[in-house]
């Protein structure tokens, strides 16, 4: 590692000569002014997050310009734009930070018994209600100091976890940016829950599962969400998604965002709630329901957790995540 980071720097220091620089002069708070900004793509929201004044962030991007000989950062009617040459060095500038952040971090090791460290969790209702309770249960045990702070996917962005401010995303993926870090926790299948009077059960097959009403459930997008078009199935998940792979489509009366809700809902309605397995069996014990396979081939989905770059190297979360993964594994 060391030898890869000498010649990083050493690659650094033959650009700068070529632009006649005296690398003694060369700042390298720089670098992750840089890094900050064609993040932000923003003077105002970069000096903020760094800590420094507008004015001192606009000389440091003055500077950086006169480094690599580029404008790097350019106005447009959308803001600020990357530059193609600051495209190119956003990532080797990353890593490059990510490295010496490595070599200089303190290697003392982290004493879960004695921190009072808060760790922020992005989750699902999927993840909350299945993983947590044990989770919680563990690192009280472990770190009884520590202090979870539980976020909805509506709470956060994937910049705020690419930064850092998020510790971990624990939710279901269908894709993530490429500079995250992630882990599968587990596989799970569907499965439906119904009231033990619902007719149906005399007959559970697919005709008869379309025939019904049914309760949508999801949530795990980032960002805020919005009302959901019935009239557009496809839209509407892996559920619906299957059913439409095999020429099908559901009628679904009732559409809610928490995972919570449907077991209410099917114990005093004909209602039928297609969930993931784990959370139909804990929602079936609890309020005496029956569950049944779903007439009809659903995949299976992953549970994942992700984390920005800026943490991998760090103790602390390093104790973190191995937490949740040996969590994890105790319910495979």
């Amino acid at each position: 590692m060391v030898r890869a980071l000498y010649y990083k720097v050493k690659f650094i220091v033959v650009i700068l000569s070529i632009f006649y620089m005296n690398i003694r002069s060369i700042d390298l708070n720089l670098l992750i002014y840089l890094d900050v900004l064609l993040k932000e793509k923003n003077v105002t929201r970069a000096a903020q997050q760094l800590g420094i004044t507008q004015p001192a962030l606009s000389n440091g991007l003055r500077r950086l310009r006169e480094i690599f000989q580029d404008p790097l950062l350019i106005r447009t009617t959308d803001g600020m734009s990357p530059t193609e040459r600051a495209l190119v060095l956003q990532p080797k500038v990353r890593d490059l930070i990510e490295e010496v952040r490595t070599l200089i971090e303190p290697t003392q090791e982290f004493d879960p018994a004695q921190s009072r460290q808060v760790f922020r969790i992005m989750c699902s209702d999927y993840a909350e209600a299945t993983l947590l309770p044990t989770l919680i249960q563990r690192m009280r045990q472990q770190a009884p100091h520590v202090i979870l702070d539980c976020l909805t996917p509506s709470d956060v962005s994937y910049k705020d976890i690419e930064q850092g401010k998020v510790d971990m995303a624990i939710n279901r993926f269908n894709e993530l940016p490429g500079s995250f870090h992630q882990k599968t926790l587990w596989q799970d299948s569907f499965s439906c829950l119904i009231n033990p009077e619902h007719p149906i059960l005399k007959a559970f097959t697919l005709e008869n599962y379309l025939l019904a009403q049914h309760i949508w459930v999801s949530k795990t997008g980032m960002g805020v969400g919005f009302g959901v078009n019935p009239e557009k199935s496809g839209g509407l998940g892996w559920i619906d998604q299957a059913l439409e792979h095999i020429g099908k489509r559901r009628r679904i009366t009732v559409f809610t965002r928490h995972y919570l809700m449907p077991a209410l809902l099917s114990l005093n309605n004909e209602l039928i709630a297609t969930l993931p397995s784990r959370l139909a069996r804990l929602q079936a014990e609890r309020y005496k329901l029956v569950i049944e396979p779903p007439p009809f081939m659903i995949p299976n989905f992953e549970l994942k957790m992700a984390w920005s770059p800026l943490l991998h190297h760090n103790r602390a979360h390093q104790w973190f995540r191995n937490l949740i993964l040996k969590t994890a594994h105790m319910f495979t």
